[in-house]
């Protein structure tokens, strides 16, 4: 039918593909060049952001639960909004974000906030009320003290970053899963807190050593692919489908007697899912963060042996392994600064770029936009 009706209008079928790629192609190319150009305020923003790096010093005894910290989390971090039109393409405002940093240098351990100086007032608010003996003030930013790394040079590096294992709504194991050890009134001796053991072993670096620790943070703007709608869902939505699918077979539908009432549903779970269908139950009453985290090791070749260093490297890779959680979720290490076979960069060069790349990213704090 086609055919009879170019051939009757005498026009050839080249042309009429021509004429209709030229009817819609204005449709993707304001697809794309609205997307540039959010792309163009969104960094013409950024750049207009002004950053101040503070150092939280905290005293030793701390009678606190970590519930406190956890309130800090959700009054002077989680910055939830929907942004119109306005804001996202004509302002280019994008989600603040926050970096949350330990840093042992030369043993001695220092926490840090990296914060836009607009919210400075609320973060340092927020901690006072929580920790009211504790000092808050502006620092230089340590990163820079440290040269570029260059093959060859005065400092080694290793760095890499971390992500979940599995599904970002399966929590890995925090301070709640160590249950009462961590209340307020339990005495220090019989304290469990899983971020001990990764001070004590900062604290324990020799002269020369360093290791940064980062974890860079923002509310849940992420979406997730729903496989009931095709589209695409927040994090509670996806949690929830997720419970549906891991229940589905233990689930029985009974008939009731009176009309006009829904199907009455009984979940027969084993034993090895209730304890996910918890956790999970659990989070979706809390807020929830977009988090990258990134590590990097730095040794002063002046002061320390090539051995000392590989072993540095070897130990800072294990330092999240307290938080993982077999049946939930558990951290993964990604992007690592090292080549598993020689052959695979045999001039080195390519290392020598990819350790350039991350400690620009971690002076940058880059993980939710491109640097």
């Amino acid at each position: 039918m086609i055919e009879n009706f170019l051939a009757t209008h005498n026009i050839n079928l080249l042309q009429a593909l021509l004429v209709i790629v030229g009817y819609l192609m204005p449709i993707p190319l304001s697809v794309i060049a609205l997307n540039l150009w959010h792309h163009y305020r969104q960094e013409r923003f950024i750049m207009g952001i002004k950053w101040v790096l503070l150092e939280i010093q905290v005293p030793r005894d701390v009678v606190k639960s970590p519930s406190a910290m956890e309130l800090i989390f959700t009054n002077a971090f989680y910055h939830k909004s929907n942004k119109g039109f306005w804001e996202q393409y004509i302002q280019g405002a994008p989600w603040f974000w926050f970096s949350l940093e330990i840093a042992s240098i030369d043993g001695r351990v220092h926490f840090f906030i990296r914060t836009p100086t607009r919210i400075r007032n609320l973060v340092e608010t927020q901690i006072y009320g929580q920790y009211p003996q504790a000092k808050v003030i502006e620092v230089d930013d340590y990163v820079f003290h440290v040269p570029q790394y260059k093959k060859g040079g005065d400092w080694n590096m290793w760095g890499c970053e971390f992500k979940k294992l599995k599904e970002d709504f399966l929590p890995i194991k925090t301070y709640k899963g160590f249950g009462d050890d961590m209340k307020t009134g339990v005495k220090e001796e019989f304290k469990v807190d899983p971020i001990t053991p990764t001070i004590e072993y900062l604290g324990s670096l020799p002269r020369g050593q360093q290791v940064w620790m980062q974890m860079v943070i923002r509310w849940n703007v992420k979406k997730y692919h729903s496989h009931v709608t095709g589209g695409h869902v927040e994090f509670n939505e996806a949690a929830v489908e997720y419970i549906d699918k891991i229940t589905k077979g233990f689930v029985r539908l009974h008939d009731v007697d009176k009309p006009g009432l829904p199907t009455a549903k009984q979940v027969f779970l084993p034993d090895h899912l209730k304890p996910v269908v918890e956790a999970l139950t659990k989070g979706l009453t809390q807020v929830h963060f977009d988090c990258g985290i990134r590590l990097i090791a730095l040794s002063d070749n002046r002061l320390c042996s090539e051995d000392q260093f590989q072993n540095l490297r070897r130990e800072v890779r294990l330092l999240f392994r307290q938080y993982a959680s077999p049946s939930l979720n558990e951290l993964d290490r990604v992007n690592s600064t090292q080549f598993d076979a020689p052959w695979s960069d045999p001039t080195g060069l390519a290392l020598t770029t990819i350790k350039k790349r991350m400690l620009d990213w971690y002076r940058l704090r880059v993980f939710f936009h491109p640097p």
